[in-house]
């Protein structure tokens, strides 16, 4: 099948951005800068404490990236918003990497908690998405908890992070929404 490697380097997660990697009119990642991701270390159909699927991926720092000049003036900080991007991006992607068809939407999540910052002085961002569900039919709907760490220490807890994917013969977002609450 494809796409099942277990890992995928930046130029694979580029691959994945142009549309090449999953076919036309299938799940994406952004471009860069939107791409908060680097690699993904590891990527399993039957990973997590539920046996639903896993992806662990990474993000390098550089104090010169483009949030740290402009959040905020005197006192850079990487938006936690990008952070839980960087999550939906990771639960897209698998949603592809499993077969499944449709443009990748994120649908929303149920609480986030913040406990850190990632600042220029920091190296590296972790990223581990756990799925605790899955709906690999007509309606493709993956639901999973997030958690970020940079340099290490979890700064970043996400949980019920929905996505949806979707073509012009399934339902609206908010309708793939409304099914898995």
């Amino acid at each position: 099948m494809l796409g099942r490697q277990s890992s995928f380097d930046l130029q694979g997660l580029l691959s994945c951005a142009r549309g090449e990697l999953f076919g036309k009119g299938n799940p994406q990642l952004p471009l860069p800068p939107m791409l908060m991701l680097d690699r993904i270390t590891k990527i399993l159909a039957d990973g997590g404490n539920q046996g639903k699927g896993s992806v662990e991926a990474e993000f390098d720092l550089k104090p010169d990236l483009w949030f740290f000049k402009c959040h905020f003036q005197g006192d850079p900080v990487m938006p936690g918003c990008l952070g839980l991007d960087a999550l939906w991006q990771m639960a897209g992607f698998f949603l592809g990497w499993m077969g499944g068809l449709g443009r990748g939407r994120a649908l929303g999540m149920g609480e986030a908690k913040f406990t850190g910052m990632v600042l220029p002085s920091n190296k590296l961002v972790s990223y581990y998405v756990e799925f605790k569900r899955l709906i690999m039919r007509r309606l493709v709907v993956g639901v999973a908890d997030g958690i970020v760490k940079v340099d290490g220490k979890v700064i970043f807890e996400a949980k019920d992070l929905k996505v949806g994917l979707f073509s012009e013969d399934t339902q609206s977002a908010g309708n793939l929404a409304a099914a898995t609450a």
